[in-house]
């Protein structure tokens, strides 16, 4: 029987971004992909109050069966937060290019606080100009970056542009948002997927990350940055069987004992 997979997408995407892979994995799960609310088919219903709990809510009353919870960057944010809240919509938790907190703090490896507040400056000024520059960094090292940048932009046309309202609080929520003392709460299995060369998440936080939620599996894409299941597919859905696999093997382990 095959897994619900439920996939979320990141700061200024939409559920197109999955296309590209959606043929390959429906040979092993059921695909379910969200629209963050403000996003894609939703860009009108999104909660006044755009608060992390507010954005979880509203996703979790369209998760009807359980199923395995996958967050891209801020999308990741989500899924943890649903992970740890509302554990009987989450059997099983997968991070890409994620981070239990965004923001570069003491000790903490993340993005610079400047980064993120001139995004909230340009934002105001130009969407397009500042999407454009997000997915530069977002691909950022890759070897394949220019193309990825070409792919993800014609995924994202097939749906309407978030007004600059939800951009903005989106940003937010990336520069705020810390689940650091949260993420050890998380009992599902759990996989962590990074690019070794993500400039937004960076590398060092992977053994921070593993120190807060040592019951969760890292992966390394050795030359991906930010979005890994688009420069790297194949190696993304090795991972994500592979995952699979593990988990239902231990679960009907457990049923057998």
């Amino acid at each position: 029987m095959k897994p619900n997979l439920y996939l979320i997408h990141g700061w200024g995407m939409n559920q197109a971004v999955w296309q590209i892979i959606e043929q390959e994995l429906q040979q092993d799960f059921n695909l379910f992909p969200i629209d963050i609310p403000g996003y894609g088919n939703h860009t009108e219903c999104f909660p006044d109050n755009y608060s992390l709990e507010n954005i979880s809510d509203q996703i979790c009353q369209n998760i009807e069966q359980p199923g395995i919870i996958l967050g891209w960057s801020l999308g990741g944010l989500i899924a943890q937060y649903i992970a740890i809240n509302y554990p009987s919509k989450c059997l099983a938790l997968v991070t890409v290019a994620s981070t239990s907190h965004f923001q570069q703090a003491e000790e903490w490896p993340g993005i610079k606080p400047q980064v993120l507040s001139t995004f909230q400056q340009q934002l105001s000024q130009d969407y397009s100009k500042t999407l454009d520059r997000f997915l530069a960094i977002q691909m950022m090292g890759s070897e394949t970056a220019k193309q990825d940048i070409k792919t993800l932009k014609q995924l994202l046309s097939r749906y309407p542009m978030p007004s600059t309202h939800v951009l903005s609080q989106g940003l937010k929520l990336l520069e705020t948002v810390n689940l650091n003392a949260q993420i050890s709460k998380i009992q599902q299995p759990s996989l962590r997927l990074y690019g070794r060369l993500d400039s937004l998440v960076p590398i060092k936080a992977v053994t921070k990350i593993e120190k807060l939620a040592p019951k969760s599996q890292s992966y390394i894409f050795a030359k991906a940055s930010h979005a890994p299941f688009i420069s790297h597919s194949k190696e993304f859905i090795e991972q994500l069987v592979l995952f699979k696999a593990a988990i239902f093997n231990d679960l009907h382990s457990t049923e057998v004992s």
